[in-house]
């Protein structure tokens, strides 16, 4: 896997790998370097000499710098020049930069490609309001809002995809899942995450590029569900934490017919049948009454998983909380 080097001057670094901690997850082979007010140019370079060391692998590693010319640039820059031929450095580095990285470490294994892949994301995070603010683009270069230009035109959403996970909107769903069914729009469905502004706030600011991010109480799905009049075109992925607001979204009248099953976390009280699925007693009730509401069930975290098979992995988990009763 490719290493990933957050360098900056202060703790900017440290706190963006704790933001992109909370989006994606926790990481393997990423260190944030840090500049501080005491420290000079060799302190910086002997921390990332080391931080490096500390990968699995030295020899696809990417740095992302806070400032093209700085201190922590200028230190790496000193070290790819030794390896101009595998690493890469991107400057600028902000968040939307930085949860495209963790994703297309999924799929790629070199550190120059990747550098390549997430510069859009990073121009596209740079965003102002009042709009009127921006600067007129020229020439026949997208906009990131080109595809949902079409919103108000008559008709009612298309469902490309409704997935239940714990971790919401992360790498999986904004690289693999999107670029697989190319949704127009990726609705958080969730009363609690519709509560927390912080919450709210960085998955719209992790929406892949051309991709707007909605976050809305179940209730309010309901309504965008029964509308006909403003969503013609619109191709929605739902994202829901748990099978109980499935549930409530589909008896509300929600029109699913496929729950893609990527990701429920462990907790007290709960099984875990396999490594990324955790059931209570109300998670596999919830599961049964979706079942027989007519609902077919896609049990993979990526599009490249095989399916799993929804009947076994529950009977297990029933089985286990059998023996713990």
């Amino acid at each position: 896997m490719v290493g990933i080097i957050l360098a900056s001057h202060g703790e900017f670094a440290k706190g963006i790998m704790q933001s992109g901690s909370m989006i994606f997850g926790e990481q393997e082979n990423v260190a944030a370097v840090t500049l501080m007010p005491s420290e000079g140019p060799d302190d910086f370079r002997a921390k990332l000499k080391e931080a490096i060391a500390s990968f699995d692998s030295q020899e696809e590693v990417l740095i992302l710098a806070d400032l093209w010319g700085g201190t922590p640039f200028n230190q790496s820059n000193t070290l790819f020049e030794e390896h101009k031929d595998k690493w890469a450095i991107v400057s600028g580095m902000n968040l939307p930069m930085l949860i495209e990285a963790y994703g297309a470490r999924l799929a790629t294994e070199s550190a120059q490609e990747i550098a390549a892949q997430i510069l859009n994301s990073g121009r596209e995070g740079v965003k102002v309001k009042p709009e009127t603010l921006e600067p007129e683009t020229t020439g026949n270069t997208p906009s990131a809002s080109d595809n949902v230009s079409n919103a108000g035109t008559p008709g009612s959403f298309e469902y490309v995809l409704a997935r239940i996970d714990s971790r919401l909107l992360h790498g999986q769903v904004a690289t693999a899942w999107t670029k697989t069914v190319q949704p127009t729009r990726i609705i958080v469905v969730s009363d609690d995450v519709a509560k927390d502004k912080l919450r709210k706030n960085l998955i719209q600011q992790a929406a892949p590029p051309g991709v707007k991010a909605h976050v809305v109480p179940v209730d309010h799905m309901i309504k965008l569900a029964k509308d006909n009049q403003h969503f013609g075109g619109q191709r929605a992925l739902l994202l829901f934490e748990n099978p109980q607001d499935v549930l409530r979204a589909v008896e509300g009248g929600v029109p699913l017919k496929t729950i893609n099953v990527g990701s429920m976390a462990h907790s007290i009280g709960k099984v875990q049948p396999n490594k990324v699925l955790a059931f209570d007693q109300n998670d596999i009730d919830t599961f049964k009454k979706l079942e027989k509401a007519g609902l077919t069930f896609d049990v993979r975290k990526v599009p490249s998983d095989s399916k799993g098979n929804m009947d076994e992995i529950l009977n297990k988990a029933q089985q286990e909380l059998n023996k713990v009763k």
